[in-house]
């Protein structure tokens, strides 16, 4: 990643960067990759084409970094998410935050716009969002689980539904929660 040239990032510094990786996300959900342009995220995030290139050397460094920032998003979430809480509520909270993860994300989209480049990214971040659960579902059956909630939630995201309260029970389902009445 670039940086600017000062030796501490400040909170301007982290802002414009959050700033340039958000506007990525809603410029890929309008273009997709291959369109993307500098121009557009500059534009939608509020700075000078300058400015961007300070952070980022160019489209592919972009791309890059927004791979890192929209993995370290859903890690966050998920421990946010599940902070605080054991067992059966932890996993629930975990399974409620794909459910919202997915349908709120702006770049969610994606498939519908360049389906080859998102299939062929899935073979790489199916491991990552698998190793995640995996971490909550402890037990013999736990990479199972995971590997079968994940897959959910990649048809999900696919084949989208507007029903969130089957998706969530098909993830409840698949990590073996019982439905809750």
């Amino acid at each position: 990643m670039n940086q600017p040239a000062d030796d501490a990032q400040t909170p301007d510094d982290v802002s414009t960067r959050q700033r340039i990786l958000a506007a990525t996300a809603e410029v890929l959900g309008r273009s997709g990759q291959t369109k993307l342009s500098l121009s557009e995220v500059a534009l939608q995030a509020g700075v000078s084409r300058p400015t961007l290139y300070r952070w980022f050397a160019d489209k592919q460094a972009l791309l890059e970094a927004f791979g890192v920032h929209e993995r370290e998003m859903f890690e966050t979430g998920i421990l946010k998410a599940t902070a605080g809480l054991r067992g059966t509520e932890r996993v629930d909270a975990a399974m409620r935050f794909i459910v919202e993860y997915q349908q709120s994300y702006s770049g969610v989209r994606l498939v519908d716009i360049e389906p080859e480049v998102v299939i062929s990214r899935l073979a790489h971040i199916i491991p990552l969002m698998r190793a995640q659960l995996e971490k909550l579902l402890p037990g013999a059956n736990g990479a199972v689980k995971a590997a079968t909630a994940v897959r959910v939630a990649v048809c999900h995201y696919i084949v989208r539904a507007d029903d969130d309260d089957q998706f969530l029970a098909q993830l409840r389902h698949a990590v073996g929660l019982r439905a809750t009445d």
